[in-house]
């Protein structure tokens, strides 16, 4: 089971297909008894507003869009100023007036009506008759209005704010026959208090519930809302934690008498939530109580064996199949991860095929009482159809979606539905909201089609089986594999490792922390004893280095350069190109010993090092096809009897200079670009990181690269200083400090005899994340740890400077605080590990004297081994932004705040500090955005999402300013940079005339 969910669609669904399908009998009466449930469900269309407001906001329209954006924000906005931009931002654009009485229902109708005048009132200049009108109202109206449609809005998909307020609706006259599985909302903890809270919300809510067992309502518990690191890597610390609470939760339970429903997560901890689940499900304690259940998610490639595994506990299982819940997200993480394949299906109609094979293993299965979820009458009308006169499981749907689907089965047929029904307040619900409308208000989804008109029956009913077969089962055609990703044209996407599969991560723990070949001596624990000299004056070559690597002095090496250069010149681009293919395939090949060089060299944690790698890769590929695409010789324009030609050269000898922050994925970076344009090259990694850069150039020169094409020199700045200020040197590539970058400038310009040559210069920076009140708190917080603690905070793009809305920033500082105290600090190779080591005695000395100067302003920070150069992750409230002039490159954070309507002003004081590397934004006003696309001098802006992690060809990386001369590593410009363009024009009619005219029927003689 655990590598079914990478293994290939088409293999997968063979079985599923064999399954689910219907012979011609079974599939007559399922036609007929599913056109019954569609009548049901039309006919109640008619009298729910809900239906009929997803029916005419549809959301593959602007305005459904619109109200879902606006649904998601604004009742977490305290401030009205933003409030008001907010509603502007998604009312302002969208015609609502195009939907004004063209619904069926008065509710809808008079919804739209309203936004019709806010779409008036927010589209109208200060002067307008209605903003006189709310200016002489004194009361901002449209605000309140809005406020009160979406708490409408809440109310339709929420039980109820509290589990009392939920328990009494259920015994509403719509409800009778139905019963309730209550969820607290608690959708995941970003602290270790979040989950404290959730899992009391879950103490009291199986009190209430269980005050009234004959109601026959039950409890479902989401594991993530009770650990705020419910991760693989994390395994030892939270799945004893979660036992322990879910085992509290499930005793108390069964001492109540109710059912505890344990819901599905993603793909990636389905291991852990089958151990944790496995576990209480056996405990002595349980004996005899059959109230406890799981949920399974259909769209995963694993629901069947997970069925299977579950009916082989010694006990009866309650489980709820769901066609599942993380679509999007889970294919994301598949691309940007560059795994084997999809953990799920990637056509609905296939999902669709699955839940109906799954469906028939449960209602065959000994130990399972199944729960069937769904708002598609073909899929009920089936299940009908194989259980027969079965009643022995129940149906489920969403509180707020399904009307009319189950109603005649439960009061006419027997049949038993339960109802998933959220409870919380409306402010905590409406992440949750959205994702269940854009589940199942999907175009594909069958909600959506019912809901459109312009379908048949027959379509609206269609056999996914047959969907399926007909495609072979394969992939949707817009979906390519992670390793595709980049289409046709484009590089092959780097191969990534699943850490999320025990397996993989044990054998990844392995393999980094074996010790390194030829002797080397790791610098692993960070320590000051085993931490290089900072006086990198004294730097040595790394030890057991191949003796071909052995560049002398530095101007040996360019000596050896500068004599290989024509020849490697005048190679063809593509003999060039498919070195670097060779090369990336080799980096792959290597992968595992690379990665433990950056663990135990650089004190890269593991997912780190999986990504070092992965981007050199990305780095060779995508040069090697950007060269082929582009530096072809080009044929000009020009007047008859002529020929034009532009030709892009190799300058000659280039002098690439590497930090210790990215001493593979930068130093590769920046030395195949300068290869593949046809230029030799001396590269100099940083002294701290010498042996992953010799690794590196072992494998380049294995890849066909000549050894005197690519020459190795180590040591301190005197080495890099020898080798700017020789003038034989054509170009240098620089990645790390301001001041360092600027020495080289001043070299390149000193000695009058020489050429002035480019110097393509990336250098660090203040970058700066602003938030404002729209934000989802749990995501800024999530993203902000991201990007100023990952990899230590030593990355060029991490977050220094958080700049936060006045009005939330004491509840996120105060998240932020929390999240904090989930990091762990400590060994680079313990998959654990979120905070490693600074890079050497040096940098730890400088951070901590700044720490103590600033140690009156520290509003978090965390304690650390005491063995080792562990800089505490630190929080500082500073008072403005000009308070911060300088970068620490570190896992320090500053944090201020800014005044709603002030963006620009914000903006503008950002960009006077002169850096311009990265920027962020966090923000659900569309135009917010666009003022910072607009006004932000920054080479990268990074817009709800974090601010590290640039992927070669789409993110291109890269300052300006103080942070940068450009162009864009990674991007379609860079290697231009490295190149000398030559013009050739040939008067072809000098020598007897212009054969081309010639050849003309028309003219001549």
């Amino acid at each position: 089971m655990a590598k079914l969910h990478r293994a290939s669609e088409p293999d997968v669904l063979k079985p599923l297909l064999e399954r689910a399908a219907l012979d011609s009998d079974s599939r007559e009466r399922v036609m007929g008894h599913a056109l019954g449930l569609l009548a049901d469900l039309r006919a109640a269309q008619s009298k729910g507003w809900v239906n009929q407001f997803l029916q005419e906001y549809r959301l593959n329209s602007s305005e459904g869009v619109a109200l879902l954006s606006l649904a998601e924000a604004f009742l977490r906005v305290p401030d009205p100023e933003t409030a008001d931009l907010l509603i502007a931002d998604k009312l302002g654009d969208a015609d609502w007036r195009a939907h004004a009485g063209k619904s069926n229902s008065k509710l809808v109708n008079s919804a739209t009506w309203g936004l019709v005048v806010g779409r008036v009132l927010v589209g109208e200049g200060a002067t307008g008759p209605l903003r006189r009108l709310i200016s002489r109202a004194g009361e901002p109206f449209v605000r309140q209005a809005v406020g009160a449609a979406m708490k409408m809005m809440g109310e339709i998909f929420v039980m109820g704010r509290t589990i009392d307020e939920a328990m009494k609706r259920m015994r509403r006259p719509e409800n009778k026959g139905f019963t309730a599985s209550f969820d607290m909302l608690g959708e995941a903890a970003r602290t270790h208090a979040d989950a404290q809270r959730y899992f009391q919300a879950y103490v009291g809510a199986v009190d209430a519930v269980g005050r009234d067992p004959a109601a026959g309502h039950s409890i479902s518990v989401k594991l993530s809302a009770l650990h705020p690191r419910y991760e693989v890597a994390r395994w030892s610390e939270c799945v004893p934690a979660l036992t322990e609470m879910l085992d509290a939760l499930a005793v108390q339970a069964a001492s109540k008498g109710i059912a505890l429903t344990v819901d599905a997560e993603e793909s990636e901890r389905l291991e852990m939530s089958l151990d944790i689940i496995g576990t209480v499900a056996g405990l002595p304690s349980l004996k005899g109580w059959d109230g406890f259940g799981m949920a399974v998610q259909a769209y995963g490639k694993r629901a069947r064996p997970v069925i299977a595994w579950a009916n082989g506990l010694d006990r009866i299982m309650n489980v709820r199949l769901v066609k599942g819940a993380y679509w999007d997200s889970e294919i994301k993480r598949t691309q940007v991860e560059g795994l084997a394949d999809y953990p799920l299906f990637t056509r609905k109609a296939a999902t669709d095929v699955s839940y109906l094979a799954v469906a028939k293993d449960m209602l065959a299965a000994e130990n399972i009482r199944p729960a069937f979820a769904s708002h598609n009458a073909l899929t009920v009308a089936t299940i009908m159809e194989w259980a027969g006169n079965s009643r022995d499981f129940e149906f489920q749907r969403l509180h707020g979606m399904g009307d009319g689907l189950y109603e005649r089965l439960v009061q006419e047929n027997g049949y038993h539905c339960r109802v998933y029904a959220p409870v919380g307040g409306h402010r905590d619900l409406l992440a949750y909201l959205v994702r269940r409308l854009l589940e199942n208000g999907a175009n594909s989804s069958f909600v959506h089609q019912l809901a459109d008109e312009r379908l048949t029956e027959g379509e609206i009913l269609a056999d996914p089986v047959a969907k399926i077969a007909a495609v072979g089962g394969k992939r949707h055609p817009s979906i390519p594999l992670p390793v595709d990703l980049f289409g046709a044209g484009g590089h092959r996407n780097s191969a990534g490792l699943d850490l999320s599969d025990v397996d993989t991560l044990a054998a990844t723990v392995k393999v980094v922390n074996a010790p390194l070949s030829q002797g080397a001596s790791p610098r692993e624990g960070g320590g000051p004893d085993s931490a290089q000299s900072a006086d990198c004056a004294t730097a040595r070559e790394p030890e057991g280095l191949d003796p071909r690597l052995r560049g002398g002095t530095v101007s040996d090496a360019i000596t050896r350069a500068h004599g290989a250069f024509p020849g490697w010149s005048r190679s063809p681009v593509e003999a060039r190109a498919a070195c670097l293919d060779r090369l990336a395939d080799l980096l792959e090949k290597h992968r595992d010993e690379l990665m433990a060089i950056c663990v135990q060299e650089a004190f890269k944690t593991i997912p780190d090092a999986i990504g070092e790698v992965r981007e050199a890769v990305d780095f060779c590929r995508y040069y090697a096809q950007q060269a082929r695409a582009k530096l072809q010789p080009i044929e000009l324009p020009g007047p008859t009897g002529e020929r034009n030609m532009l030709h892009i050269e190799g300058r000659g000898v280039w002098a690439t200079i590497a930090p210790w922050n990215f001493p593979l994925a930068i130093f590769l970076g920046q030395t195949v670009a300068a290869l593949v344009t046809g230029n030799a090259v001396v590269a100099k990694p940083a002294p701290q990181t010498p042996r992953i850069a010799a690794r590196a150039v072992e494998l380049a020169h294995e890849a066909g690269v000549p050894a005197d094409v690519l020459v190795l020199v180590t040591g301190g700045p005197e080495v890099g200083a020898a080798l700017t200020a020789d003038a034989r040197i054509q170009g240098v590539a620089f990645t790390g400090s301001t001041a360092t970058a600027r020495k080289i400038a001043r070299a390149l310009l000193e000695d009058d005899s020489r050429p002035i040559v480019p110097l393509i210069a990336e250098t660090g920076g203040i970058n700066a994340m602003i938030v404002d009140s729209t934000a989802l708190p749990e995501q800024v917080v999530a993203d902000v740890i991201a990007s100023s603690f990952r990899s230590a905070g030593q990355r060029c793009s991490a977050l220094r400077l958080l700049l936060v809305q006045e009005d939330i920033a004491d509840g996120v500082i105060e998240m932020l605080s929390g999240a904090m105290d989930t990091l762990r600090i400590g060994r680079a190779g313990d998959p654990a590990t979120d905070v490693g080591p600074v890079i050497d005695q040096a940098a730890y000395d400088r951070l901590m004297a700044y720490r103590a100067r600033v140690a009156a302003k520290t509003v978090k920070t965390l304690d650390v081994p005491a063995d080792g150069l562990f800089v505490p992750p630190t929080l500082v409230r500073i008072g403005a932004i000009e308070d911060l002039n300088e970068e620490w490159f570190g896992p320090i954070l500053h944090v201020a705040t800014w005044e709603a309507g002030k963006l620009s002003e914000t903006i503008a004081r950002v960009n006077a500090k002169g850096y311009g590397l990265t920027m962020g934004l966090h923000s659900r006003i569309a135009r917010a955005a666009e003022v910072i696309e607009a006004e932000a001098a920054v080479g990268n802006l990074y817009i709800n999402r974090s601010m590290i992690g640039a992927v070669v060809g789409s993110q291109p990386f890269g300052g300006e300013g103080l942070s940068g001369t450009g162009p864009k590593a990674g991007g379609p410009r860079y290697l231009y940079r490295f190149c000398a363009e030559r013009a050739v024009s040939v008067d072809t009619t000098s020598a007897g005339g212009n054969a081309t005219l010639l050849s003309l029927d028309e003219g001549g003689i």
